[in-house]
């Protein structure tokens, strides 16, 4: 069940994430005072929530989210009144990777912790 409501709101993250880097720059929602801040922390939820969905397909997960980072950045630079630029798309790709990176270290040690051979 868990894997299928990670997977729902992981998959509504990156449309989100495509309508916010997509759209009319005055259409786009904003929610802190810090763009940057935000990109960074849009795809470290993003990677942290394709982990949760689909933890045993590693490749999987960094193709979506990283590509991701990339592709949106890179289609921005396709809109009228927006740019992509290399700053904006290595912070998202640093925080889809420390998303991805921060969860898969903590589901390892989450089942280590409660692995059987653990107990004595």
């Amino acid at each position: 069940m868990l894997h299928k409501l990670a997977a729902i709101a992981a998959w509504a993250s990156v449309a989100f994430m495509a309508y916010a880097t997509l759209s009319p720059i005055q259409a786009r929602p904003q929610i802190s005072s810090s763009a940057d801040l935000e990109h960074f922390v849009a795809f470290a939820v993003t990677g942290l929530l394709f982990c949760l969905a689909y933890p045993r397909q590693v490749v999987f997960v960094c193709f979506i989210v990283l590509g991701s980072a990339v592709l949106l950045e890179c289609f921005q630079t396709l809109t009228p009144d927006r740019h992509g630029t290399l700053l904006d798309a290595s912070e998202k790709f640093v925080g889809g990777a420390l998303g991805i990176f921060a969860t898969r270290a903590t589901l390892f040690l989450w089942h280590r912790k409660r692995s059987p051979q653990n107990e004595s």
